[in-house]
């Protein structure tokens, strides 16, 4: 398949990837692949910002609404899925897209997973239970400490992700990071890395509009319709922690909002660093798609 392309098209939230995946994909008239690592859960849509059903319907779509959240769903499973079904589209399409800013799960897919060492006996147990009795900041900041470079770009209000890379650490005694320096897999097709980016001020802009939508499309009963999942990673993050908050009495609504906005916009920062990080994407302005399908066009004829 050494011929075949694949186009990631990535950014931080709220930047307008699924329009431009949508007419990257219209214009090669193929189909996409979501690497948004909520967005395959059929019970949160609103506050995952999920395709709408115009949106599902301008092309085709794999991996939204494909999994139940009582379904735990790995970014090693989805590395899995995706390559048996790249296997699958590539034998129709020369190309095909894949979208989202869910890092680790686009990493999966164009570069492999790193081969992080077994933990110990116990650790997750302790470091869950500490979880339990101190909250999340106190894991922050003992992550900060032990492993500055992660710190920067995990999804901090996600505490398995946090605790994970806590529970490698005291394991081994070497940061998460250490790990995540293995080579790129191989693969039997070509990767185009399309990353979307605008200045702070329109981003942030851009996501405090997102939530106001959000919340009035209905977002707290969709988080009431979850409270008994609330554990699972997939609700361990940004505009379903909060509400689960509010609902706990532990914010106010007014307070609970601000806090999902603060922390996309945070979460959005953290997205920019790794895909920057990453080095192999070239970035545009969201509403660029003639500059973007120029380039498409070039690599492909390179």
């Amino acid at each position: 398949m050494k011929q075949k392309t694949l186009i990631a098209i990535v950014g931080p939230t709220a930047i307008g990837k699924t329009a431009m995946a949508i007419q990257v994909a219209n214009h090669f008239k193929t189909e996409i692949i979501s690497a948004d690592s909520r967005q395959f859960y059929r019970e949160m849509t609103i506050g995952t910002a999920k395709p709408s059903m115009e949106e599902l319907a301008a092309a085709p779509h794999h991996f939204v609404d494909s999994h139940s959240i009582e379904q735990d769903y790995s970014a090693g499973d989805f590395e899995r899925d995706v390559l048996a079904l790249l296997e699958k589209l590539f034998q129709i399409h020369d190309v095909v897209v894949l979208v989202g800013g869910s890092g680790l799960f686009v990493k999966a897919v164009c570069e492999g997973l790193d081969n992080l060492p077994k933990p110990l006996p116990g650790v997750r147990d302790r470091l869950n239970n500490r979880f339990e009795a101190e909250g999340i900041e106190v894991l922050q900041t003992y992550l900060r400490e032990v492993d500055p470079e992660y710190f920067e770009e995990v999804d901090r209000s996600n505490s398995q992700r946090v605790i994970r890379a806590l529970e490698v650490y005291e394991s081994t005694g070497k940061p998460f990071s250490f790990y995540r320096q293995n080579t790129t897999a191989k693969r039997p097709f070509n990767i185009i890395t399309i990353a979307l980016n605008t200045d702070r001020e329109k981003l942030y802009d851009r996501i405090n509009r997102r939530v106001d939508t959000m919340v009035a499309a209905g977002l707290i009963d969709e988080v009431k319709s979850l409270v008994n999942y609330k554990d699972k990673p997939a609700l361990l993050t940004v505009g379903y922690a909060e509400i689960f908050d509010y609902l706990a009495c532990i914010l106010t609504w007014d307070e609970a909002i601000d806090r999902i906005k603060q922390n996309s916009r945070r979460y959005a920062k953290r997205q920019i660093t790794w895909f920057k990080k990453g080095g192999d994407a070239v970035w545009f302005e969201p509403q660029d798609i003639e500059q973007v399908l120029d380039y498409i066009q070039k690599k492909l004829k390179a």
